[in-house]
Parts: structure tokens; C-alpha cells; sequence
């Protein structure tokens, strides 16, 4: 059944993919269209009288009549809905509210009604479209893939809507295409424990010699299942030669019972990994699964970074973007392999531009898709089946191009993650350029890291708080010091004015083994799901690394005055 409906699923997304591509040359048209139908459908509701929706009849009046808002504003829409209130921002029911991880700001709640699934989910399949193009036009091939989201629901609310994080929310709404899709049952997502939930994923992906993809919200989670598979290999293929789940695993004994069950001995393709782990060491995807065909993870923002590291576990595998998308909407639908760009989901959403000009205007004046410029910096603002209009969700976008005639966006940052020790404005994409530089030039591989301010100090130096991997050592820190201040002038220009006599030196920090793994785990007590891990690479929180251990502090020479 399955070799037979992953084929028809893949026919189906190229289809849709040639019905997209066909729109992308009509694209005001298209966002028209999509905004007029909403506005209709929604004119009824709470929200909708309050904003007049029944007499908007053109687009200047949209913009004049419903203001530019961030979610807070709807915060006291979204409680009532929580507790069962009907036809608030949305005419259909809500019969989902995802919610933000909460790792980057305030978790947020979004109401989802099936209209709204279905736009998304239509979204999804037409990058498969893209994907498989891509793919077969590079001699591979599209096929079955190993993901570790949590399939886990944080609660109901007192209106009775099951809640919990978006990931959760597509795979339960969508089980029948995920089954089809991954290498591993859908019981194998329901592990509450993290690392039995990705130790069971691997176990049952590693019986498939000829999987294809591995998938993960962001690159930083890819890493960690590689590292699971290195940590774990040897124990992997003992239960895949004896057909048992370890004892030791923290599983729920109703999951294990189902799983136990479809689980069978392997003992041929445990010998042939076991040959493998004795003659490398250990096992990474591209040697377990010799035709791995692609990565699907977050591209644009800080994802450069993380991917310096890819090569050592997956040699030069292909990355795709999939969509570029967060629990409010998909902004943008990856088109090919290796490329941070998106085409503008113009399905999904009214989108709106508004330019860096306008950033502080209390009204900002706004582009739409067809008049944005390349090269140039955008808040990005979406109108969709959520209820939301013209929200503002904070991110910075970047238009690099055209696809036809619709937008080809990357995400650079959120706006509000900054750093200044006075006001110069250091953005996380400043950063991670940075970073990702010095790691070429230095030839050096970091764990992650942080940049923090100091305690106490005003104005207060840049701490660059950094963990290196087991097999990197930093010879000279006080020339990466050196170097980080110098190319941070060049990256961030007004870092580069401010340094001159306003803001003092950095300092450099190397933290002990296991610091970030600290803090990652940090964020998970605090709630935060681990497949919505984003880790801030910025923090003003002056805490933020409290209790972990610096293990050397580096200072510039006209810092030790």
C-alpha cells in the first residue's frame, strides 16, 4: 500500500507545484483574489465587524481601514477562544491552537481551522513538487525520510481545542500522508522522553538501506540526530539484530507494546552496519543510508552556521528549505536544493513589505509583492485564514530576486533581536556572518555561541561566549578576538562608527564542554518542545550563561588598561 501512495503522493505534489508555478506570473492577482475571498468569508465575524471587512472594496482601503498589528493585540481574541467562543477571528471552528515555542520571546497562540490547515498543507505538497524536480534533475530520487518531531499534545483548553506545537498539530491532522512519507511508524512520535523518541526513529529507519531524506525544524536538531546515531550506533544495531527495544529506554509501556509489535529481527542489515561502525568507528546517515538524497531543514537566518558542520556527518548531501514557515503561516516555498531563497507563498497569504525607511512609523506606508526591490531589507506582514490581519510577526526578510514575477525571499532575523551596547544595532544575521567567517579562517569547528553583554558596565562590552567541538582546540584566541571586532566592523557599519569611541572592546569566552547542551536543556525545563529548539545566538539577558563554567577569558590589549 505504501510503495503504492508514494508515488501517487509525489505525482500529486507536481502537480501541484506546475499549478503554483503557473500563478507565480500573475502574482497580485493572485494575492487579490485570495484577500477578497477572506475578507468576504470573515466580514461576520467579531473581529471582522469591528474592522469593517463587509465594506472594504480595494486594497488602498484594506490598508487604510485595519492597522498594522503585532500578536499581542489579539492576545485578548485568542483567550476567548481558548474557552469554547465561537465566530471570533474565524467563521470556521477552531479545532487546533498552535503554539510558539516561546524560545525567542512570549509563547504565542494561533487558532487553526481546516481552511486554514489545508492552505498550509497544500504549501507542503507543492515543495515536494519542487523537491522531487530538483532531485531527479541531480540523478536522485525522492523516497522515504526519517523525522523526529514530537507527535505529543500539550494539553486542552478549558473550551475543550486540543493546543500544542505546530509540529504536533500537522502530524496529527495529516497522520495518513506522514505514514506514507516516514521510514518509521507513527508510534515511534509518540515518545514523551527526547532521546527515546529519536533513538526509536533511528532503530526503525535503519532497517530501510534505501531511505532517502532526513528532516528537522531547524539544522541545530539534524546535528543532534547525527550525533544520537554516532553515541548510540553500537546499540542501535544490537536491537535492530535482535528485534528488541532496549530496556533502558524511558518509554511508555502502551507505546512499547505497539511498537514491539511491528518491530522484527534485521539480522542481515545489523551485520552490514555492524561491518560498517568496526571498519569507521561509528555510524553517521551517509553510511547507514548510502543513498541519502537530501536534508530538509530551515535555511536563511542563522542556519549557515550550523551547516559548516554538515559535512562531517552527511558529506556533501543536498539541503532543501521546504517551506519557510512558523506556527502564524508559510511565508515562502523552497524551489531548489542548496539555495537559501523561497518564492512567496502567494496561496497562503496576503503578503505586505514594508521598508526599512518606515521601520519606526507608528502607520508605516507598505509594498506589496510586485513592488518590492532586490537587495533590499523588508518587515514582512501576512493577512490569512488564522484570523490574523496584516500581522506583524517581527521577521526581517530579504528579497533576492524574482521566481517569475513573485518575490524570492530568505529570512535574515527577527526584528528585535538585537544586541547594542549602545546603539549600534547587532543583528543575529551580522553575527552568524561572523561567526561562520572566522570558523573558515581560523579552519576551527564550534559547538555554538552566544554573544552577551557584561554585567554591571555601561557602556557594556560584547562577551562572545564560544564552546569548541571535542577535536578543535583555539591556538591563538587573542587573534580570533582580534578578528571577530575587525570583521564585525566590516559587517555591521554602525558597530564599526561606534567602536571608535563609544563602544569598548569585546571580550572573547570559552566555555567548558557541554555549555550549550546546558542551556538547550534549560530551555527544554522552561517548556519550550525540543523540536522547536531556536537558540539565541544574541541575548540581553545578562543571566543568560549564568552558572556555566568560562574556562579561559580573553581581553584586546587596550582592554587591559
Amino acid at each position: 500500500m505504501a510503495n503504492f501512495l508514494l508515488p501517487l503522493l509525489t505525482t500529486t505534489a507536481e502537480l501541484a507545484k506546475d499549478s503554483f508555478v503557473k500563478k507565480t506570473r500573475q502574482p497580485l492577482a493572485v494575492q487579490e483574489c485570495f484577500l477578497y475571498k477572506l475578507l468576504q468569508a470573515y466580514q461576520e465575524t467579531e473581529l471582522g465587524r469591528e474592522y469593517g471587512l463587509k465594506y472594504i472594496k480595494n486594497l488602498e482601503q484594506f490598508r487604510e481601514q485595519v492597522p498594522v498589528l503585532p500578536h499581542n493585540s489579539y492576545e485578548p481574541y485568542l483567550e476567548r477562544i481558548a474557552k469554547g467562543e465561537r465566530n471570533i477571528l474565524t467563521p470556521d471552528s477552531v479545532v487546533y491552537i498552535n503554539t510558539t515555542s516561546g524560545s525567542t520571546g512570549k509563547q504565542k497562540m494561533i487558532p487553526v481551522t481546516r481552511r486554514f490547515q489545508n492552505s498550509l498543507g497544500w504549501a507542503n505538497l507543492t515543495c515536494i513538487g519542487f523537491l522531487s524536480e530538483a532531485l531527479r534533475s541531480r540523478q536522485r530520487q525522492f523516497g522515504k525520510l526519517l523525522v523526529t518531531y514530537s507527535s505529543r499534545l500539550s494539553g486542552v483548553t478549558s473550551g475543550g481545542i486540543k493546543y500544542g506545537s505546530g509540529g504536533a498539530g500537522v502530524l496529527r491532522m495529516g497522520k495518513l500522508i506522514y505514514e506514507q512519507l516516514c521510514a518509521h511508524p507513527y508510534e515511534s512520535l509518540k515518545p514523551t522522553d527526547s532521546l527515546t523518541r529519536h533513538y526509536i526513529c533511528l532503530l526503525f529507519a535503519l532497517r530501510q538501506e534505501s531511505m532517502r531524506g532526513i528532516a528537522a525544524n531547524f539544522p541545530m536538531l539534524i546535528l543532534r540526530i547525527c550525533n544520537y546515531l554516532q553515541l548510540y550506533g553500537k546499540e542501535l544495531i544490537e536491537d535492530l539484530e535482535s528485534g528488541e527495544i532496549a530496556s533502558w529506554l524511558k518509554l511508555e509501556p502502551e507505546i512499547r507494546f505497539q511498537l514491539e509489535k511491528v518491530l522484527r529481527p534485521a539480522p542481515t542489515r545489523a551485520a552490514k552496519l555492524r561491518e560498517i561502525w568496526k571498519s569507521h568507528g561509528r555510524l553517521t546517515p551517509k553510511l547507514a543510508w548510502p543513498n541519502l538524497s537530501f536534508i530538509g531543514t530551515a535555511r536563511g537566518g542563522t542556519s549557515d552556521f550550523y551547516f559548516q558542520r554538515f559535512p562531517d556527518y552527511l558529506d556533501d548531501t543536498p539541503v532543501f528549505g521546504s517551506v519557510y514557515a512558523s506556527a502564524e503561516a508559510t511565508f515562502g516555498i523552497y524551489h531548489d536544493l542548496n539555495n537559501d531563497g523561497s518564492i512567496l507563498a502567494i496561496e497562503t497569504g496576503f503578503f505586505e513589505f514594508i521598508p526599512e525607511p518606515e521601520w519606526e512609523a507608528q502607520h508605516p506606508k507598505t509594498l506589496l509583492a510586485t513592488e518590492v526591490k532586490p537587495g533590499n531589507l523588508y518587515r514582512i506582514l501576512v493577512t490569512n485564514y488564522s484570523g490574523f490581519y496584516r500581522y506583524d510577526i517581527g521577521d526581517v526578510v530579504e528579497v533576492l530576486g524574482f521566481y517569475e514575477n513573485t518575490p524570492i525571499i530568505v529570512f535574515r532575523y527577527r526584528r528585535g533581536g538585537l544586541l547594542s551596547s549602545t546603539t549600534e544595532k547587532t543583528t543575529e544575521f551580522h553575527a552568524t556572518q561572523v561567526m561562520q567567517a572566522l570558523q573558515q579562517e581560523f579552519n576551527l569547528s564550534l559547538e555554538d555561541f552566544s554573544i552577551t553583554l557584561s554585567a554591571n558596565e555601561f557602556p557594556a562590552h560584547y562577551l562572545v561566549n564560544i564552546e569548541l567541538t571535542s577535536t578543535n582546540s583555539l591556538d591563538d584566541p587573542l587573534a580570533f578576538l582580534l578578528r571577530f571586532d575587525q570583521k564585525l566592523k566590516e559587517i555591521n557599519v554602525r558597530y564599526g562608527l561606534k567602536r571608535l569611541d563609544e563602544v569598548p572592546p569585546p571580550r572573547l569566552r570559552i566555555l567548558s564542554s557541554g555549555s550549550f547542551a546546558i542551556l538547550r536543556q534549560r530551555q527544554v525545563q522552561k517548556g519550550i518542545p525540543d523540536s522547536q529548539l531556536k537558540f539565541p545566538h544574541l541575548s540581553e539577558d545578562r543571566n543568560f550563561l549564568a552558572g556555566l563554567k568560562v574556562e579561559q577569558e580573553i581581553k584586546l590589549v587596550e582592554d587591559r588598561n
